[in-house]
């Protein structure tokens, strides 16, 4: 029997899982839940689409939530909301607030006995693991992540909600002199600072203060005040046509050493045209996890450290045993 999945929020996240359900031969998409007037959104694949305020009456027709909401504002508030009615996943992605967003999500899961996997995507999430694998297998040595060049969707939303931004990109960019370092196996220690910095194009709503949405910008807790941050003032046109798309990506390197002196260098990395399909595509397997683990019993707050990888994938265990082991 098919997973049935419920979509709440539908930005560029959300059409993302819409089109990783559709290739997931285990799932059917229930329907689309949003803020807007449900008659101005069309969904790509033709599925149902209903006002947000609906999702409370479909609990028995629904596995799983998948939300797409925004790490600054929505998830802290509808992650705990949504885990007390269903099986949930989330992406929320402000790495300082995982262990507070996390205590909030399990006290309503667990009341629930809902399974609610929070900060699923691919950093959090996938470089999560890669981290934990590294840092399990050589335990002498020094993790190092490095992410872009690419647009990251939760701080470009948070500049999107500055007053007076109408519309905004951020790229991420590695400071390739350091990225060098650590795949010469130096280990160097780099601050923040000094393995990143961030570049922001901004369109400003007419009459609002550049100076002041700029200022707002670079010192933003966990998002800029850290990096040397560029930012530019463009016209929706020019967003449009040269920041049109989602790229991203990036690197986790573990650097260490066994024995008396033999070095190693542990690297996973990512290269994405979309950064909102492929985080998407995270979640759909994450979900998939979710249902099984409640279906044997188990709730409370998740996170992809809590899963056996076996649980992501549509197939049976014996056939990925027989298969990729």
């Amino acid at each position: 029997m098919s997973i049935r999945v419920g979509i709440y929020g539908y930005g560029n996240l959300g059409r993302g899982v819409e089109l990783a359900v559709k290739n997931s031969p285990d799932m059917v998409a229930v329907g689309v839940f949003t803020r807007r007037a449900p008659e101005s959104v069309k969904t790509q694949t033709g599925i149902p689409v209903y006002a947000a305020s609906e999702v409370e009456k479909m609990q028995n027709e629904i596995d799983v939530l998948i939300l797409c909401g925004g790490s600054s504002t929505d998830l802290p508030e509808q992650t705990p909301q949504m885990a007390k009615l269903f099986n949930v996943v989330d992406s929320f992605d402000t790495h300082a607030k995982i262990p507070e967003h996390m205590q909030r999500v399990d006290a309503a899961a667990k009341a629930a006995k809902k399974v609610a996997f929070i900060s699923v995507g691919w950093d959090p999430g996938l470089f999560s693991l890669a981290r934990l694998y590294g840092g399990a297998v050589l335990p002498s040595g020094n993790d190092y992540t490095f992410w872009g060049k690419g647009v990251s969707q939760g701080h470009s939303d948070a500049i999107r909600r500055i007053d007076g931004v109408a519309d905004a990109k951020q790229y991420t960019i590695p400071v390739e002199k350091a990225l060098a370092k650590v795949r010469a196996g130096e280990n160097p220690t780099l601050t923040t600072r000094e393995k990143h910095t961030r570049e922001c194009f901004v369109v400003a709503k007419e009459g609002a203060d550049k100076a002041r949405i700029e200022r707002e910008i670079k010192t933003m807790p966990n998002y800029f005040a850290d990096y040397d941050t560029t930012v530019h003032f463009v016209s929706q046109e020019e967003l449009n046509e040269k920041h049109g798309g989602l790229p991203h990506g990036g690197v986790v390197i573990r650097s260490g050493a066994t024995g008396e002196n033999n070095k190693h260098v542990i690297e996973y990395s990512l290269k994405l045209d979309s950064n909102a399909e492929f985080t998407a595509s995270v979640l759909v397997a994450f979900a998939r996890a979710a249902v099984r683990l409640n279906k044997e019993g188990a709730c409370g707050c998740k996170t992809v450290f809590d899963v056996p990888p076996v649980y992501l994938s549509p197939k049976d265990r014996d056939e990925v045993i027989a298969k990729l082991l």
